[in-house]
């Protein structure tokens, strides 16, 4: 019986409470859907019928209850739509930089902003507005610093394109090719190197170049110098050299250089280079050399033309970057005249070798 006193007691409170609670959320349908179900039974029907948006005014609609009942009564409410609204309307996307210059759909005035040239004003002052507080001396010094410290300082590289062994035809040689530089980003001090032999003995034949390079394009350097070249046999050769290398599209590397001897011979030679990655660490290198003649060079055993051509595959694992061995395969032909002269002097006009050798930069 206890209990039911209680039941009995509840309701009558709640009911008193129940009007307070329903204008304080009138309007809420969220609050509405939350009162207790107690007093919503207990609700007289004219309450229960009472319009959840009473005191709300909704775009222009009288409201329906007084102020002082309702916290939210007399508050006017913005007009809905019901139509779709534009997310962007008002906002001229057209007016974005970089973007094209033709009507968009949310464009009131048809397209990208004109962009208008600086006024003549934004040139009447020094080039740098530092100079207007400090000293334009020091400023100019402290100018130069930045542009040495950031691209215009003196850097070294020293490249070893290959330091290898070659094995094939019954015999085994070796052979080196190197290169290396000194200076900045346009003005360059470069030298090259490279040769073969067999082992046991000195190098057969070999060259070293001394070239000025000065960069004419971010990918590419014109180089002009001399090159000596040394012989077992034979005399030795002095060259003026002139060419250009640098990095072709696609990522070919491509070198093209022509030579004049002192005893008035032109010959020339162009080489190219790729590397495809396979893994992070596995590179695969094919190379194709070419070398031409403008005349016949007895001493040289060199035909006019084309006198040989060669091909080579390699595949290097970079240890890491700076190192990095290899093994490939590396195969030559002497054509027209040259041939000519190496089958006279019992040679083969081509040969395959093996090649085993290492990469490394510093």
């Amino acid at each position: 019986m206890k209990s039911w006193s209680i039941y009995l007691v509840l309701p009558p409170l709640m009911l008193a409470g129940a009007p307070a609670l329903a204008q304080n959320h009138a309007g809420h349908e969220g609050h509405a859907r939350a009162t207790p179900p107690v007093a919503q039974s207990q609700k007289p029907a004219s309450e229960a019928k009472e319009d959840p948006h009473a005191g709300h005014d909704m775009g222009g609609s009288t409201p329906h209850s007084k102020p002082g009942e309702d916290p939210h009564a007399g508050h006017g409410m913005p007009p809905v739509s019901t139509a779709s609204a534009d997310p962007h309307a008002g906002h001229h996307m057209g007016a974005m930089r970089g973007g094209a210059d033709i009507p968009t759909g949310s464009d009131a005035v048809g397209g990208r902003m004109a962009e208008t040239p600086p006024p003549a004003g934004a040139f009447a002052q020094p080039a740098h507005a530092a100079d207007l507080i400090f000293d334009p001396a020091v400023m100019a010094a402290s100018r130069k610093q930045l542009l040495l410290e950031n691209g215009g300082m003196r850097v070294t590289g020293v490249f070893i394109d290959g330091l290898e062994a070659r094995f094939g035809d019954g015999v085994e040689s070796y052979g080196w090719k190197a290169q290396g530089w000194t200076g900045g980003d346009i003005n360059r001090f470069w030298w090259k190197t490279e040769g073969e032999g067999e082992f046991g003995g000195a190098p057969r034949e070999g060259e070293i170049q001394a070239l000025y390079s000065r960069a004419v394009s971010p990918f590419w350097n014109l180089q002009a110098g001399v090159r000596q070249d040394f012989r077992r046999e034979g005399e030795d050769t002095t060259h003026a050299t002139v060419g250009v290398e640098g990095l072709a599209p696609y990522w070919f590397e491509v070198g093209a250089f022509a030579y004049l001897s002192t005893e008035g011979n032109l010959t020339a030679r162009v080489e190219a280079e790729y590397d495809q990655r396979i893994t992070q660490k596995w590179i695969l290198q094919p190379a194709v050399e070419a070398a031409l003649s403008a005349s016949n060079i007895p001493e040289l055993s060199l035909g006019s033309g084309v006198t040989s051509v060669s091909a080579g595959l390699s595949l290097r694992y970079e240890i890491r970057k700076e190192l990095a061995p290899y093994l490939g395969v590396k195969w030559t032909r002497a054509l027209g005249g040259t041939a000519d002269y190496a089958t006279a002097q019992g040679q083969d006009a081509d040969s395959t070798a093996i090649v085993v050798g290492l990469k490394a930069w510093f």
